[in-house]
């Protein structure tokens, strides 16, 4: 069996941040959300969205109208589907290359350097 590779668009994440946040919604529940930040036409929403589902990134329940979406993967799968594919193409599948980048593009927090801290502690466990 292949694996799907999520390959969401800029607006296409956009949607389905929306969806991640709120759960399952309609089509104008969608543009309504997205049109707080900035401007989205109803027509534009509902052929992205159709397209998101001719992709499998959302699932359409047709047997009700108006129709409702729901993200078929869950945000943190999407993210990690992302970021391995971010590590292949961009840093040649090297993490060390990933994350010495994205340490040296800003500096991080007092709270992500704990955080990173932590999880290295526990790789270095891991492997004892």
């Amino acid at each position: 069996m292949v694996k799907k590779r999520l390959q969401p668009t800029k607006a296409e994440l956009e949607i389905l941040r929306v969806l991640w946040k709120t759960g399952p919604l309609s089509v104008r529940e969608v543009q309504n959300i997205l049109s707080e930040s900035k401007s989205s036409g109803y027509t534009s929403v509902l052929k992205t969205m159709q397209i998101m589902a001719d992709k499998d990134l959302v699932e359409r329940d047709d047997s009700r109208r108006p129709q409702i979406y729901r993200p078929r993967y869950s945000e943190d799968r999407t993210q990690k589907q992302l970021l391995a594919d971010l590590i292949h193409r961009a840093y040649g599948g090297s993490v060390k290359a990933l994350v010495m980048h994205a340490i040296g593009t800003r500096k991080p927090s007092h709270e992500d350097l704990e955080a990173i801290e932590k999880l290295l502690d526990r790789f270095e466990e891991d492997q004892k």
